[in-house]
């Protein structure tokens, strides 16, 4: 390339470069400037980008593509805000981005996260927050809490999230293996197969005279889907109620808000601070409630209940009308928008934070259970157990040769495992049960393996449920709890 095109390049890109860059500072005013900040401090800093664009694109030892300044000049500013939920978006990312909101695309059915800094002492793995119901990674077992340490041979550390989307991705009926690391030692691959991913959001059924409505996401769809069940368990005279929040990596603010009114006679659902006023707002409670009065509610949260499932989970604990069981939730209180740049592709930035009725703000940090009931973690001699199972690929096998297994089948063939897998049987026969239904639609509760949900079933019967709600603390209650006890340290 010679210096005349080099220059009609800079010439050509530029203008593009600056009007994106004013359009992320200004037009969007994601970088609205501090009080402290002059507008000639800005202008300074663009100029100096300019520059420093120029001079690469005229004296660096080899051609450079503009799209590859441009693109690293915004990864570089988004990644320098330090936050998992701020980041650029190609073409391609934009694109999956647009068909993930419209609830079909094809995939492995994992909500993830990843930081942007990787470490020696904290890698930046692919963090599984929850796999999607039905969805191929749900199937094959993939937890809460998992990492993605491969996809293929990718070292996932060394990528970006979007390269990491783009890897899990891709046409129905194709495959792609991922490594996964379960707690601190335990790695094994798992091959997927892409299928189109329509996540169902509203499940329920009655549990004797419990309803149990189980909510996978938040979509537009979800609030009259909710109604749709209590107005079922209504019909059928239910006692006691039970909402499944657990693995609920979120959705949409408006119909957490508009589930959480069904319950709550008035006052503040949840508010959203941010330095930009607009992004300011108090959802208040509007006095339509469809939920029996007084019935008992106990609301099952795990850490794969993320930031919407979060905002429902906290306006109900802090309005005191339901029990919280179960492990402590992710900790995702902030507020993305994604917006779209002049060439096609986009980002999205955090641009508020979330805060309960209490006035707390649970990012990073989570919405503690009233009762925690935690899954017994694997021994090192269990891992490795886990590890020769998984190898040795037998429950697949097995099932394959013996379709249509019921409930007895799958016990027995749990008890013939475990001469050989020293697990408990609790657990052989969940893995077994995945086999079985890894293609059926999935079972809307498993009382054999699921002690969470025994638990909630448990204190429903044998204690004062709403004595527990009247009892039990606010998000604030706890947080000053929290730090008056580090003060006395």
């Amino acid at each position: 390339m010679n210096k005349k095109t080099i220059k009609s390049l800079v010439r050509r890109y530029i203008p593009v470069f600056i009007t994106i860059a004013l359009a992320v500072v200004s037009s969007v005013q994601c970088f609205a400037q501090s009080s402290k900040k002059s507008s000639s401090d800005s202008e300074q800093y663009l100029q100096v980008i300019e520059e420093l664009y120029q001079y690469i694109q005229n004296n660096y030892v080899e051609e450079v593509d503009p799209q590859k300044l441009y693109e690293g000049a915004l990864r570089g500013m988004l990644n320098s805000l330090d936050d998992p939920y701020s980041e650029y978006l190609d073409q391609n990312d934009w694109r999956s981005i647009t068909d993930t909101t419209s609830g079909s695309f094809g995939g492995v059915g994992l909500s993830i996260s990843k930081p942007n800094e990787s470490t020696p002492e904290k890698p930046a793995y692919v963090d599984v927050i929850a796999p999607i119901d039905d969805s191929p990674g749900a199937k094959a077992g993939i937890q809460p809490g998992d990492k993605i340490i491969k996809i293929g041979n990718v070292d996932t550390t060394t990528i970006t999230m979007e390269e990491v989307l783009s890897l899990l991705r891709g046409p129905k009926g194709t495959t792609v293996k991922i490594t996964i690391l379960r707690g601190k030692n335990m790695v094994f691959d798992v091959t997927l197969t892409r299928a189109i991913i329509e996540n169902p959001t509203v499940k329920y059924g009655m549990i004797g005279s419990t309803g149990y409505i189980r909510l996978s996401s938040f979509s537009g769809t979800t609030t009259a889907r909710f109604q749709e069940a209590l107005d079922s368990f209504q019909s059928q005279g239910y006692k006691s109620l039970i909402i499944d929040l657990r693995n609920n990596g979120g959705g949409l603010l408006q119909t957490a808000v508009n589930i959480a009114d069904k319950f709550i006679d008035d006052g503040t659902i949840v508010a959203t601070k941010s330095r930009i006023s607009y992004e300011n707002s108090v959802f208040y409670a509007r006095k339509k409630n469809t939920v029996v009065k007084n019935i008992p509610v106990i609301v099952l949260i795990n850490e794969g209940s993320a930031s919407a499932s979060e905002i429902l989970a906290g306006a109900l604990k802090d309005a005191k009308v339901a029990y919280l069981v179960g492990a402590n939730t992710y900790g995702k209180g902030s507020v993305q928008i994604p917006s779209q740049l002049l060439n096609n592709d986009g980002f999205k930035i955090t641009v508020a934070r979330y805060y309960t009725p209490s006035d707390v703000n649970i990012d990073k940090t989570g919405i503690p259970p009233d009762r925690e009931v935690l899954y017994p973690e694997f021994t090192e001699e269990d891992d490795a157990v886990y590890l020769k199972l998984i190898e040795d690929d037998v429950i697949s096998k097995y099932v394959e040769n013996h379709p249509n297994m019921t409930e007895a089948d799958i016990a027995a063939y749990a008890e013939t495992l475990y001469k050989t897998y020293k697990l408990e049987l609790r657990f052989l026969r969940k893995m077994i049960r995945n086999e079985v239904y890894r293609t059926k639609p999935a079972m809307l509760y498993d009382l054999d393996y699921d002690i969470q949900l025994n638990a909630a079933l448990e204190i429903l019967e044998k204690e004062d449920v709403n004595k527990l709600i009247k009892n039990s603390k606010t998000l604030k209650q706890l947080e000053n709890a929290k730090l008056l006890k580090e003060k006395s340290r």
